[in-house]
């Protein structure tokens, strides 16, 4: 068709003019984001190196003290002219106290961090702090002293906080030897001077600054997501952590820009990562506007290019979308015409065609549903002379033998028979009912073997259970006359009745001879097979009926019991019910 190739060219000649553009912009594009990411990094770099020299300022500020307290005039009388071994304090020693807590307490409020100095005085045997004088454990002191700052996880949620100290010595060779110290100075702040510092840091919602440190732990921004900071940690540890670096990683939370900062002096790792998503969001929101004009510049050349060939192509088109629906059976599909063109003319005759063909399909359907009935019905009716067969036979032995209860009780089994089965113009009955006249089969077949015990379970909720008339009786019968006849001594045969959520399930098993496997793998291959003349009746029509009335998921299961005989088991879908 002319028309559609003049079409598809007109679209490729716009689509030739349109490419080369979102190429070059493409590489442009991605040029920019490069030099964006490479401005950024240096720019992050920088304030990780300002933010790095704050902490380290507090961090050198702090250290210093306990060297400009050692040579304070009160603190040097405190270790070298107060009485040693005294429990308690006289008044000069009381006052001298308070002006070493008022200096503490100055000391302390020099930096905006939370501190503290304890002052550890051997003559005394108490600690000094800006508000106290107490006690201490010598033995616990001595074992905490250690060169350098020291830094231990502290309270709360495990590895979220940490405590830093750093302790002096007078004199100081006396570290090492701990008993000659006349004097130890403690200076102590929490990782939370640091996380403050994180929070002011974090000037937007993209930055999450961390603080790490191999073999101690990590210090995080109050707003960190902890599980996406940890994954980062673990992925630099696999690498090289460097002094100073700038890297894109892949977490499984997505792209990151990664800078890191090393203080000389702490041995802590700055660590920033950024969203790469958050980053490059207004690039890619203009990207998108971009390609939305082209595709709109594109739609508007097809939409000129489709108005070439509309009144050709469209009603073509629409005629086969309308066959493929009828190909699907959907008769359903009715073409509009418009005007008076050819179209429209080949839209009535269509029509047409499709209401024919619907009205023929109603027909034929109507037809297979009759058929189907009739076929229930005669599956149906073939079950009853099969019991009467057998009862007959059993009135005729019990005649010889002259036993004449047994005779009586089977006339009143068949009379109450003849109720049940004069009923079968209903497509279904209760369970109760179908159950109730199966135990009275079962009483029958008891008198006349003798050696018949049964069980029947019903639960309650099923008893209003509708199932189709004269389902059960088959396979009770073909227990009794294939499995415990069969076998000598005592036998059993339990009915029990159950569901599993929308699945009914009836199964009836006996402790007869069973059959073997052979055998049972032929019985199930003439219950799908249609009726031959060597096919058993009773499972077969109670199969097919099953599968008529409930679908092919329904039917009969066979299996080996757990007496040694047969487990047969009905199953249907109750949602299937009415099919």
């Amino acid at each position: 068709m002319p028309r559609i190739n003049l079409f598809r060219k007109i679209v490729l000649i716009l689509a030739l003019l349109l490419l080369p553009i979102a190429a070059v912009y493409y590489w442009a594009n991605h040029r920019g984001t490069e030099v964006l990411r490479d401005e950024l990094n240096k720019s992050n770099t920088s304030k990780l190196e300002f933010f790095q020299s704050q902490v380290d300022a507090n961090i050198d500020s702090i250290t210093m003290w306990p060297n400009l307290l050692v040579h304070d005039p009160d603190i040097s009388e405190l270790r070298d002219t107060l009485p040693a071994g005294s429990p308690n304090l006289d008044l000069e020693s009381i006052t001298l106290v308070k002006r070493i807590q008022q200096k503490l307490s100055t000391q302390e409020s020099s930096i905006n961090w939370r501190s503290s100095l304890y002052i550890y005085s051997p003559r005394l045997n108490r600690v000094i702090t800006d508000n106290d004088a107490d006690p201490y454990d010598d033995t616990e002191l001595k074992a905490r002293m250690k060169p350098g700052w020291q830094v231990k996880p502290t309270g709360g949620e495990a590895g979220s906080s940490y405590t830093f100290s750093l302790f002096t010595v007078s004199p100081y060779n006396a570290f090492n030897r701990p008993d000659q110290a006349d004097l130890i100075i403690e200076v102590r702040f929490d990782s939370s001077n640091i996380a403050a510092m994180l929070d002011r840091f974090k000037s937007d919602s993209r930055r999450n600054p961390i603080y790490y440190k191999e073999g101690v732990g990590t210090i995080y921004n109050a707003t960190a997501d902890r599980q996406v900071a940890d994954e980062l940690v673990k992925t630099l540890k696999r690498g090289s952590l460097q002094e100073t670096n700038n890297q894109t990683l892949e977490l499984e939370g997505g792209t990151y820009l990664v800078n890191t900062k090393l203080s000389a002096s702490t041995g802590w790792y700055l660590i920033d990562y950024i969203p790469y998503a958050d980053v490059v969001r207004p690039i890619r929101e203009t990207n998108l506007l971009f390609y939305a004009a082209l595709a709109s510049l594109l739609l508007m050349g097809c939409v000129l290019a489709y108005m070439l060939y509309a009144q050709v192509q469209v009603p073509m088109k629409r005629l086969v979308q309308s066959f493929q629906r009828l190909k699907q059976e959907d008769y359903s599909v009715r073409l509009v015409p418009k005007g008076n063109g050819e179209f429209s003319f080949v839209f009535m005759r269509f029509n047409s065609m499709v209401e024919q063909i619907q009205e023929l399909f109603g027909k034929v359907y109507l037809e297979k549903i009759h058929v189907r009935e009739a076929r229930l019905k005669q599956l149906q009716s073939q079950i009853n002379p099969h019991f009467f067969y057998n009862c007959f036979s059993f009135i005729s032995s019990m005649a010889k033998l002259e036993n004449y209860k047994a005779i009586v009780a089977m006339s009143a089994s068949l009379s109450s028979y003849y109720r049940y089965t004069t009923r079968q113009e209903r497509d279904f009955v209760t369970l109760a009912e179908e159950l109730d006249f199966v135990t009275s089969y079962l009483e029958i077949q008891r008198m006349r073997l003798g050696r018949l015990r049964f069980e029947v379970e019903l639960p309650s909720w099923l008893r209003h259970l509708e199932v189709p008339p004269l389902l059960i009786q088959p396979l009770v019968e073909n227990a009794v006359l294939h499995g415990i006849e069969g076998k000598a001594g005592e036998g059993w045969i339990r009915l029990t009745a159950g569901e599993d959520g929308e699945r009914i399930s009836i199964v009836v098993e006996d402790s007869g001879k069973g059959m073997s496997a052979d055998a049972m793998r032929r019985l199930r291959d003439k219950l799908s097979a249609p009726l031959a003349e060597e096919t058993g009746c009773g499972l077969w029509n109670v199969n097919q009926r099953l599968q008529l009335r409930y679908g092919e998921d329904a039917g009969v299961a066979l299996s080996a019991g757990p007496g040694g005989g047969l487990r047969v088991e009905l199953s249907w879908n109750r949602v299937s019910f009415g099919r």
